[in-house]
């Protein structure tokens, strides 16, 4: 408008009406907050302290912080200042099969169906190492990362006693058919504590899809962007991250919340002889490697 109106000397109403371009919009003036900049730096800031969220996680993690700030402003900012949104995961096929396969158990509550899986990586010498991984698929909770150069059906054990323990006894896990999980050893003690075990089909990860996301985000937000001098440094930074993830990580399947704000324990309803039986049980696995 201004153009036009430098190049024919015609007056603001009939520049409009050529141009179709409504008065009141060209004499807008754009109102810029007070909050605009610390608003900005804390976005970018955010944006850089965490590269794999977008905006909408951004927004959760502001309110956090004591902003009162929609989602369109913070996407509005975020585009201005070229920040980039990560690419969405191609979507997998369906976790819910209709031939009555134990697929189907959809989480119902806490301590309904707990999953596990492994996840592997590499030190900076070059030697791998593996994390086992247990999340409860209701809460989305991370209950634990084991990580060590080699975890076997022992130490399999060894960890979900330990869980079994501090937040009681899951109706059902649900692994892949992997030696450490269906181990006689494994599959025994899961059933004397009452747990019933779903095994998913060979070759078919997204069966397990709550635990293979988790090993996604946990891959793509710590493992690809971390170089481990010693096993030490990955099990410091890797617990590090999943207190992150429970704590304060905002899910999208949550409403933007995180999967455990506050540390809480369950109450438990066992009896002291049952714990007792627990811990017998770990001692009595000890012997088995």
């Amino acid at each position: 408008m201004q153009h036009v109106r430098e190049k024919y000397p015609v007056s603001e109403r009939r520049a409009c009406r050529v141009l179709g371009q409504s008065r009141t919009s060209q004499r807008y003036q754009p109102i810029i907050r007070d909050d605009e900049e610390p608003l900005t730096a804390a976005i970018v800031r955010l944006a850089g302290q965490y590269g794999r969220y977008g905006y909408r996680r951004v927004t959760a993690l502001l309110h956090a912080e004591g902003w009162h700030v929609n989602h369109k402003r913070v996407g509005r900012i975020w585009r201005r200042e070229g920040l980039k949104v990560p690419l969405k995961q191609p979507k997998r096929g369906r976790l819910w099969l209709n031939d009555g396969s134990c697929i189907r158990l959809r989480p119902g509550w806490r301590n309904h169906v707990w999953a596990y899986d492994f996840v592997q990586a590499r030190t900076h010498d070059g030697r791998s190492f593996r994390m086992l991984t247990v999340i409860d698929e209701y809460t989305r909770e991370c209950l634990a990362i084991e990580v060590d150069r080699h975890i076997r059906s022992g130490d399999v054990l060894h960890v979900l006693a330990d869980l079994f323990t501090q937040r009681g006894v899951p109706d059902y896990i649900r692994s892949d058919n992997g030696s450490e999980f269906t181990a006689i050893a494994v599959r025994e003690w899961l059933s004397r504590v009452g747990v019933k075990t779903l095994y998913i089909e060979p070759g078919s990860p997204w069966e397990n899809g709550y635990n293979e996301s988790f090993n996604g985000k946990l891959r793509d937000e710590l493992l690809n962007g971390e170089i481990f001098c010693s096993m030490t440094e990955a099990k410091v930074l890797i617990e590090q991250w999943r207190r992150h993830y429970n704590t304060v990580r905002p899910h999208s399947s949550l409403g933007y919340r995180p999967p455990a704000p506050q540390t809480v324990m369950p109450h438990r309803g066992d009896t002291p002889s049952a714990a007792r039986g627990l811990r017998a049980t770990r001692r009595s696995t000890d012997s088995l490697n």
